[in-house]
């Protein structure tokens, strides 16, 4: 496909990220969000799309974007006053932390402009990276930045990519869909998302007194880390899946986190559930996938075509 290539991105957004001071990031970040917080609420969005895990590869999220009609062939927004909403892990594992960052930085600004909204969500790898949990930064990733301490600075909850990172949601409820990058266990149906992710923002900057253990927000039942709606029993995760839901006033929940191997999107719970962690990168396959909902009605999009999904909502009125 002829779409921006890597290096291309690196020379024409990549440097200008690094220019930025981290306070002015910062600033810009929460400014931005409060202005995508105002669009979303004063219209229904007639369109939103929803991303999983990217993992640091620019070429295969561009792809993805492109297919799923959200950018030009120049990696531009096109999408209107559509929501993207990109389910976190946009590092790690592959090469382009920065280059991933940087664009969606760029479409949400392009979004704003033309009444849309581009909603990153932290993943437990922005977590970790946040954190100085390193374990599956790839080399190339270091090296895109000059050297391990520019890029331990762009980290740094004051750094350049960390102070926009550490302002991003957990959660998202738009419309009827909770959107998120693990999922929200029963332990935590209590709070609202934006409560959810103003808890996941103190535990980050509070780190390391919480560290990760039981029961802490950023643990494994938090939601970054939880799985259990897509690795349990599936005769058993529909009740409590139901129960959250109901309590956060919602009849879908999308996460990633859970890579489906087969390159599809998981539907569980007559479509209540979705997983759209499909192994966009190339260090997973490069399954490109994306999900499209519509005035309530779920589609997957794929290289080869959409496909329609289940929709709860419907289900609950037959």
């Amino acid at each position: 496909m002829d779409i921006l290539h890597k290096a291309r991105e690196k020379q024409t957004i990549g440097s200008s990220v690094l220019c930025l001071t981290g306070w002015a990031v910062f600033g810009w970040g929460k400014a931005l969000a409060a202005e995508q917080e105002t669009t979303a609420a004063n219209h229904t969005p007639s369109r939103i799309v929803a991303v999983g895990d990217l993992h640091a590869d620019i070429d295969h999220a561009l792809q993805t974007l492109q297919m799923a009609g959200i950018v030009d062939g120049d990696g531009h927004w096109m999408a209107g006053d559509s929501i993207l909403v990109q389910t976190g892990d946009i590092t790690d594992r592959g090469p382009d932390s920065l280059e991933v960052i940087t664009l969606l930085r760029r479409l949400q600004t392009e979004a704003k402009d033309a009444n849309g909204a581009v909603y990153p969500l932290l993943g437990n790898h922005e977590a970790m990276n946040l954190l100085g949990d390193w374990r599956y930064v790839s080399e190339a990733d270091v090296a895109d930045f000059g050297s391990v301490e520019a890029r331990q600075a762009a980290f740094s909850l004051d750094g350049e990519l960390g102070s926009w990172l550490s302002q991003l949601d957990a959660v998202k409820q738009i419309d009827g869909t909770v959107f998120l990058h693990g999922g929200v266990a029963p332990t935590w149906s209590q709070f609202t998302a934006e409560e959810l992710s103003q808890q996941v923002r103190t535990a980050i900057i509070n780190y390391p007194s919480g560290k990760n253990a039981s029961g802490s927000i950023l643990g494994s039942d938090g939601p970054l880390w939880f799985r259990g709606y897509l690795t349990g029993d599936p005769n058993a995760v529909c009740g409590p899946l139901q129960l959250v839901l109901a309590q956060m006033g919602a009849h879908r929940m999308v996460v990633g986190h859970t890579t489906q191997r087969s390159g599809e999107v998981a539907v569980r719970c007559n479509g209540a559930l979705l997983g759209i962690d499909t192994g966009i990168s190339a260090h997973y396959g490069g399954h490109h996938s994306a999900v499209e909902i519509k005035n309530g009605d779920a589609q997957a999009i794929y290289s080869s075509g959409r496909k329609d999904l289940p929709d709860p909502a419907k289900q609950l009125t037959q």
